[in-house]
């Protein structure tokens, strides 16, 4: 019992935002798990799951958008501990409207025909920000175990582990999800006053790009990366 994933999204009863449908995702019954801790299967069953329940709500042509996410740890900006994942049917409003192209692109840490892991150069909100993108839907697998490994990167090695709060923002355009990872902290002032975002230089970002890949190559379940 202490992987039950609970099959169903539950209604969040404290609403953030007006004209939204506001769900819970609650992927284990263990208090203190977490896509860092779960086995390879057991990642790759919630990232299953989490995809249909989202996947239905924008099907069902019901919503302007629907944004799915994620938040660990005390600088996520989430208030509940257990292991969730939250899904947003907005009514009125395009929740990618203000997210570009190139927020999605950055320095290569791995590239194959159907999987792109890279390091923002264009951040939404500022300094470390991981893209992880698939082609389909069908490598959602894949896209469960890059993700997975990131956010253990995130929390055990990133600036040598300093950070112990992620946040996890996925996107869907066509065939293609995103899920960009994005280590929290306290937020630049600049982003707080002028909304101007910050990020790393390239030799940094070179070094970090370099880490994440030898940790990918080390948790490889496939003969593709090399």
């Amino acid at each position: 019992m202490a992987n039950l994933i609970i099959k169903f999204a539950l209604e969040n009863k404290f609403k953030t935002l007006k004209d939204t449908n506001q769900t819970l995702v609650i992927e284990s019954s263990d208090h203190y798990g977490d896509i860092s801790n779960y086995s390879v299967e057991k990642n790759q069953e919630v990232f299953e799951f989490i995809y249909h329940c989202w996947n239905e709500m924008i099907q069902s042509k019901k919503y302007e958008s629907v944004l799915m996410y994620k938040n660990f740890g005390p600088m996520s900006g989430g208030s509940l501990r257990h292991p969730h994942f939250q899904i947003i049917g907005l009514d009125k409003v395009d929740g990618y409207k203000h997210v570009e192209e190139e927020n999605f692109t950055g320095m290569d840490v791995f590239n194959s025909k159907h999987i792109n892991v890279d390091v923002s150069q264009k951040p939404i909100m500022g300094f470390v920000e991981f893209n992880v993108v698939i082609n389909n839907p069908k490598y959602i697998d894949d896209l469960a175990e890059f993700t997975r490994v990131t956010v253990k990167y995130v929390l055990d090695d990133l600036y040598g582990g300093k950070f112990d709060s992620y946040n996890i923002f996925f996107y869907k355009f066509g065939k293609k999800i995103i899920c960009k990872i994005e280590a929290r902290y306290v937020v630049s002032p600049y982003f707080v006053g002028y909304r101007l975002s910050q990020r790393d230089g390239d030799k940094q970002v070179r070094g970090i790009a370099d880490v994440l890949l030898k940790r990918l190559q080390e948790n490889a379940q496939s003969d593709e990366i090399k």
